[in-house]
């Protein structure tokens, strides 16, 4: 998969963490569901160390109330693929 099919991958995934805030009440159970789901598509994104850390990371930053506007999924894109030194 390339780096820009990931960046939009990543781009919809963060939506879809976003959606908890439509329907206020709903979002806090969509979060239960979403959190590890969210945690588990990262280290599929994003393999070793880096995309286990990110997975802990998502499905922490989906579980908490109030951090879903957190774009995890394209934090992780940035930071692969325009502040990680090679």
């Amino acid at each position: 998969m390339n780096k820009y099919t990931k960046l939009g991958f990543g781009i919809l995934f963060d939506a879809i963490g976003y959606l908890s805030y439509i329907i206020p009440g709903i979002g806090e159970f969509t979060d239960i569901v979403w959190a590890p789901i969210s945690g588990w598509l990262m280290t599929r994104l994003y393999k070793g160390k880096a995309g286990k850390i990110a997975g802990v990371i998502a499905f922490v930053e989906e579980a908490l109330p109030g951090f879903d506007v957190i774009p995890s999924f394209t934090l992780m894109w940035l930071y692969t693929y325009v502040f990680k030194k090679q």
